[in-house]
């Protein structure tokens, strides 16, 4: 088996919808994803993830279910009495705490607690097992028993940070890291695919995360949205619109 967790294209926040460049960037990865077989499409209730999504089912004439849980990951921690999403830390903050790189105890760090990241972990945790146990995969541990492993593909069009708990969680690890220290852009597809190494027992691994090579095809630079400014510019935010000034340079260089 294989999953593709696909994250939407660029988004327009306030209305949950699509920008242009995000329309041009779905086209494209409906292009690409269309010639990829797949036997199930899953997507988030979201608008900006509804609307990247019917760019491919149109082309493969199918259609998706709607998963509650896959609502972008909803868990904020509370800092100083403020709300906090948990992959906008500063370096500086979390640096240094241990636990949250383990696997079972990045939950017991004060960064984590105090608001609902544990709640929305769980939900994510029991989300995807009951996806694959839909599939014939059943959790046990740190890996998954099956009667009957295949090569089928699952696409999953969600977003950046319930994307990366769904991978923590199927290769073990804290979201912590893959939160911080990572970015997948606007609708870049990221590739789990199963091991079988003893029968009847399967393990994931990634092979591609974030990737983003049907925008490059198609000569369509890869989107700011996500990323804090590469240069300093007094506006600490992820959002490009808000910035004082827009990036010179594309991202794709």
């Amino acid at each position: 088996m294989r999953l593709l967790i696909v994250r939407h294209a660029e988004p327009d926040y306030t209305h949950d919808s699509l920008t242009e460049k995000g329309k041009r960037e779905a086209l494209l990865l409906g292009k690409r994803l269309s010639g990829i077989p797949a036997s199930a499409y899953y997507v988030s209730p979201l608008g900006r993830a509804q609307e990247t999504a019917e760019y491919t089912l149109r082309l493969v004439r199918k259609q998706a279910e709607t998963l509650p849980w896959l609502a972008e990951f909803r868990g904020f921690t509370v800092r100083d009495g403020i709300k906090r999403i948990p992959w906008d830390y500063h370096t500086q903050e979390w640096y240094g705490h241990k636990r949250l790189l383990d696997r079972d105890d990045w939950l017991n760090d004060p960064l984590t607690r105090g608001g609902t990241v544990a709640q929305i972990w769980e939900e994510t945790k029991t989300g995807t097992d009951a996806l694959l146990e839909k599939h014939g995969y059943l959790r046990k541990g740190g890996i998954y028993q099956c009667q009957s492993n295949t090569d089928e593909t699952i696409v999953i069009f969600c977003h950046f940070g319930i994307g990366m708990a769904i991978l923590a969680h199927l290769i073990n690890v804290s979201p912590l890291p893959l939160w911080q220290g990572f970015l997948c852009v606007t609708s870049s597809v990221t590739t789990v695919v199963t091991q079988e190494r003893i029968k009847g027992e399967v393990e994931f691994r990634c092979v591609g995360l974030g990737d983003a090579s049907h925008l490059m095809a198609g000569n369509e630079n890869m989107s700011w949205a996500g990323l804090f400014p590469e240069c300093y510019n007094g506006v600490d935010s992820t959002t490009p619109s808000s910035w004082p000034c827009q990036p010179e340079l594309p991202l794709i260089r």
